[in-house]
């Protein structure tokens, strides 16, 4: 892979090329990404979406959007650091093309704002329960009327797949949806695999996927734009991760195994002697012992200690990714950064404690046990209504229940699979609380 041809500004729909050496440096095209994402409705919504807690009404509990907000600042780093080395190397990126150090951090934080857009309410326990109505709930019934890997779309629904779609599908009189450069595109798809074989190595950027079948062919015209490498035969459609999307999941990887556990600190959940035992082992080089022990409050303690822990794996992470930028360029580094940190066994050792104290906390478990239910409820009722509209089947109730969906969502699909995945859609961007209040709408009229 070619960096020239990996950091490429086309968008859906060009007719001409854009080259970077023509862009307008006060409003970059890459910074256009970031922009628009930030303005979308659906990066809104993952402000009542969760992170860790669902349906926390604590101020210090992060949802989808701060936890957001955050992998995108240590993204632009990330991209940043990377940039200026990569460029010190490659100098032609700069002379001949007019790539510049920021370029790299602004593909990176735009990316890294959106890896989360498509994720569903109620944290990854909707994703799932998603998949499971098809697989155990009354969505078994679709079953055998879809392609092998239309179903296998649906009953392994991934948030990353679905943020695609948000970021690229095109619907009437809105070509392209945000139309995001090819670059962050490519940078987004940390899975760039259709849903089917699934998991066929251990390589990381075949551990789930990355686009549904409905947008299959848009994403392979991004990958062939980018240089991204085919590594399936046949049939399949697989390529090798775009480099930067390694620096997205470091991003991320950094931030929710960091902050989700200072969050379990602050709730209350993880006591803060864990926090010295375990967070020391990240900064001890960092740390201004004389600063910490003025520090009077937990939270600002904690604070300091997540500060210079971000810091320090930020600096790995980047050191890892230039030691290998050959191999992964030439699509042979099939590792997640964080894998070969020289933190790892601390960073598994913190997820640990979080996955114990927090994610299997009987608060989250509680409100999990909620989201399945009502996610099931939704889907059922909404399929059930809209595939008997297609049908010219549908009762009173069924048109009903129809004008509670967005008139965007009301649009006829032509297939089975389109249809299904509409509903699925809608029900995904949803919030927690919007979820839940359309659930008590339904069930009211029920009973």
């Amino acid at each position: 892979m070619q960096w020239e041809q990996l950091l490429s500004l086309k968008r859906q729909g060009d007719t001409s090329k854009r080259l970077r050496k023509e862009q307008d440096d006060t409003r970059l095209g890459f910074e256009v990404d970031y922009d628009r994402i930030i303005f979308s409705a659906a990066f809104r919504s993952l402000q009542d979406k969760t992170q860790v807690i669902p349906l926390s009404k604590t101020d210090f509990v992060h949802t989808r959007l701060t936890h957001s907000l955050e992998v995108s600042v240590v993204g632009r780093s990330l991209g940043r650091l990377v940039g200026k080395q990569i460029l010190e190397k490659r100098p032609y990126l700069a002379e001949i093309h007019g790539f510049q150090m920021n370029d790299f951090g602004a593909i990176v934080a735009a990316a890294s704002l959106a890896h989360d857009i498509g994720n569903p309410p109620f944290g990854h326990s909707g994703e799932k329960a998603i998949g499971e109505y098809f697989t155990n709930g009354n969505g078994q019934q679709y079953k055998g009327q879809v392609s092998d890997k239309e179903w296998q779309d649906l009953i392994d629904f991934e948030g990353n797949a679905n943020g695609f779609s948000v970021l690229s599908t095109s619907r009437e009189g809105i070509e392209g949806a945000l139309r995001i450069s090819y670059a962050t595109l490519g940078t987004f798809t940390k899975y760039p695999k259709e849903s089917l074989p699934k998991k066929p190595t251990k390589n990381i950027c075949d551990k789930k996927y990355g686009f549904f079948q409905q947008d299959k062919e848009f994403f392979t015209e991004v990958a062939k734009e980018l240089g991204l490498i085919p590594n399936k035969s046949g049939n399949d459609i697989g390529f090798e991760r775009h480099p930067l999307a390694y620096l997205v999941e470091a991003a991320d990887d950094i931030c929710y195994t960091i902050i989700d556990f200072e969050d379990g600190i602050n709730l209350g959940l993880i006591q803060e002697e864990f926090a010295l035992e375990y967070l020391i082992k990240l900064v001890k080089n960092g740390i201004d012992s004389k600063k910490y022990n003025e520090l009077t409050t937990k939270e600002d303690r904690i604070s300091y200690l997540r500060a210079l822990a971000i810091g320090s794996l930020i600096q790995d992470a980047v050191k890892i990714f230039i030691a290998n930028e050959e191999a992964i360029l030439s699509g042979e580094f099939p590792y997640a950064i964080m894998d070969k940190s020289q933190y790892k066994a601390q960073m598994d050792d913190i997820i640990k404690i979080s996955v114990k104290k927090v994610y299997q906390s009987k608060e989250v478990i509680e409100k999990e046990v909620i989201g399945y239910k009502v996610i099931n409820v939704l889907l059922d009722v909404f399929c059930t209504a809209y595939i008997n509209k297609s049908n010219d089947n549908a009762s009173n109730y069924d048109n009903l229940v129809l004008k509670l969906l967005p008139e965007r969502y009301q649009q006829d699909k032509q297939t089975l699979y389109d249809r299904l995945l509409n509903i699925c859609h809608f029900v995904s961007m949803l919030t927690d609380g919007k979820a839940l209040q359309l659930f008590n709408i339904i069930q009211s009229n029920k009973s």
